[in-house]
C-alpha cells in the first residue's frame, strides 16, 4: 500500500492509501466523523463512517484532539464539494502523538497571542497558503534568472562597511573591529558583476528601524541581481519581466493558496501585462499636488498615502524615475542632463502594498565616487576595495534590490509584512 502525500490525492482516486498527517479539526455525527487533515502539502477532509469501520476505530476517531497526529488509511475519493477537490474515506487510523489543550483554537485571537505562539501559528490554513506562496516565488526567482542567464553569488552577511549610512544598522563586536548585520548585498554583488556579467543574490538583510508600520520588518530577504554592460531602461525591463514572471507563477501553482487567500485572480492577472507605467519624480509630486497632497514638496520622500495613490491611480505597478540625488545614496548615477536627480527608479506595488523594487543605474568614475563617500562622510578606507572597480576596467552597470516580504504580501493581499515571513523579527519582537 502506498504512502502518499495529500496534494498527490488526484493521482490516486479508487486507491486505498496511506497519509501521515494532523487533525487541523474535527466535527462528528453520530454516525460520521469528519476530520480536517493537513500534512504539509495541502489541507482535506477524513470522512469516517461508523458502519465502515470498527467501533475502535470509530471512538478514536472521534476522540481525536485538535493537532494530534495520526497515520491515516483510506480510499482516496473525488469531494466536489470542497476547494481542493478530494477526500479520503477511513479505514483505519493509527495514532502517532497525542495533543492536548492546543493552544490555537477555531476562535479568534489576538495578534500579540498568535505572534507569541508563531512556531504552531503556521499549522494554519492561511499561514500554510502564504508559504506556499513565498515559496513559489523563491522557486521562480531561480528559474528566472536561471533562464536570463545570472550566476547566483552569496554576499557576506557580515560587513564592514554600511552602504546606505550607519543609523539604521545592528553593530557588533568582530574580534575586536566593530562589523554590522548587512543591510544589503549590493556592493559586493556590483564586483562579482564586474567577474561574470550578470549575477544576483538572495539573502537576508537587516534594517535597524524603528517602525512600526505594516510595511516594516527588522529582518527580511532580499533578491538583488546586478548587471555589467546594462543602462537603466535595460534593467527596468527586467524588474517588471521578472515581477511579472513571479506573479504568473504563483497563479500558474499556486491556485489552492490564492483560493485559501480569496485573492482575486483576474486582478492579479493584469499585474502580469507589460511594460508597466513609468512616470519621473516630477510627474508624481505635480499629480499628488493635483489632487490633494498639499503636503508634498519635491524634495519630499514619498510616504504610504503617496504611493498608494500614485499606485491605484494607474491600477499596475508603476515605476516612478529620477528621484533628487539629495535624498539618494552614493552609489546612483547622475542624470546627464541635470544635476538635481540620479538615474533612480523605485517600482510601487499597486492596492497599497508600497515600493517592492528599489533600483538604479550605477555612478561610474574614481574620483567621483571617491568624493561622493567623502561627502557622505563614509570612511574611504571602507570602501577602498569598491573603489578598485572604478580603477580595474569600469563599465556602465545596473541593479535593483526586490524585497520579497513586500512582495510576498502583495501578491497573497494580506495586511501586514509580519504574515510573509515564517518568523519574523520586528520592533521588540525577536520571540519565537
Amino acid at each position: 500500500m502506498e504512502t502518499i502525500r495529500i496534494i498527490d490525492s488526484k493521482k490516486h482516486v479508487g486507491e486505498t492509501v496511506k497519509i501521515g498527517a494532523w487533525i487541523a479539526n474535527k466535527r462528528s455525527s453520530g454516525k460520521i466523523a469528519f476530520l480536517q487533515l493537513r500534512d504539509g502539502s495541502a489541507y482535506f477532509q477524513g470522512v469516517v463512517v461508523k458502519a465502515e469501520v470498527s467501533e475502535e476505530i470509530f471512538e478514536t476517531a472521534k476522540s481525536l484532539n485538535q493537532e494530534s497526529s495520526v497515520i491515516i488509511t483510506g480510499e482516496i475519493r473525488e469531494d466536489t464539494r470542497s476547494k481542493f477537490g478530494f477526500e479520503i474515506g477511513v479505514s483505519d487510523i493509527e495514532v502517532v502523538g497525542e495533543s492536548k489543550d492546543y493552544p490555537i483554537t477555531p476562535k479568534e485571537h489576538g495578534t500579540d497571542f498568535l505572534m507569541d505562539h508563531r512556531h504552531l501559528w503556521l499549522r494554519s490554513t492561511k499561514q500554510h497558503a502564504i508559504m506556499q506562496i513565498r515559496n513559489e516565488m523563491i522557486r521562480a526567482t531561480y528559474e528566472f534568472f536561471n533562464t536570463k542567464g545570472f550566476i547566483k553569488i552569496d554576499p557576506p552577511i557580515l560587513t564592514s562597511s554600511a552602504p546606505e549610512g550607519t543609523t539604521e544598522l545592528f553593530s557588533t563586536d568582530y574580534f575586536g573591529q566593530e562589523a554590522y548585520l548587512s543591510q544589503t548585498g549590493q556592493l559586493y554583488s556590483e564586483a562579482a558583476a564586474m567577474a561574470f556579467g550578470k549575477v544576483f543574490s538572495f539573502g537576508p538583510t537587516f534594517r535597524a528601524e524603528k517602525s512600526k508600520t505594516r510595511r516594516h520588518l527588522t529582518e527580511f530577504w532580499m533578491v538583488e541581481p546586478e548587471m555589467a554592460f546594462c543602462h537603466q531602461e535595460e534593467s527596468l525591463e527586467i524588474q517588471e519581466q521578472y515581477v511579472a514572471f513571479m506573479v504568473q507563477a504563483c497563479l500558474d501553482n499556486c491556485d489552492y493558496a490564492l483560493d485559501v487567500l480569496g485573492r482575486d485572480k483576474e486582478l492579479l492577472k493584469t499585474y502580469t501585462e507589460l511594460p508597466y507605467p513609468r512616470i519621473s519624480y516630477d510627474e508624481a509630486v505635480e499629480l499628488l499636488q493635483q489632487n490633494g497632497f498639499e503636503d508634498i514638496t519635491w524634495g519630499d520622500d514619498f510616504g504610504s498615502p503617496h504611493e498608494t495613490f500614485i499606485a491605484n491611480h494607474y491600477s499596475k505597478p508603476v515605476f516612478i524615475l529620477n528621484y533628487p540625488k539629495s535624498m539618494s545614496p552614493f552609489y546612483m548615477k547622475p542624470h546627464p542632463d541635470r544635476d538635481d536627480v540620479v538615474i533612480r527608479a523605485d517600482l510601487i506595488a499597486p492596492e497599497g502594498y508600497g515600493e517592492i523594487i528599489g533600483g538604479s543605474e550605477r555612478a561610474i568614475g574614481y574620483d567621483y565616487m571617491l568624493n561622493e563617500i567623502e561627502k557622505d562622510g563614509l570612511d574611504e578606507a571602507d570602501y577602498a576595495w569598491y573603489l578598485d572597480l572604478q580603477k580595474y576596467g569600469a563599465v556602465p552597470h545596473s541593479g535593483f534590490g526586490l524585497g520579497l516580504e513586500r512582495t510576498v504580501t502583495w501578491i497573497s493581499g494580506i495586511e501586514h509584512v509580519r504574515e510573509a515571513s515564517p518568523f519574523p523579527r520586528l520592533l521588540h519582537r525577536i520571540y519565537p
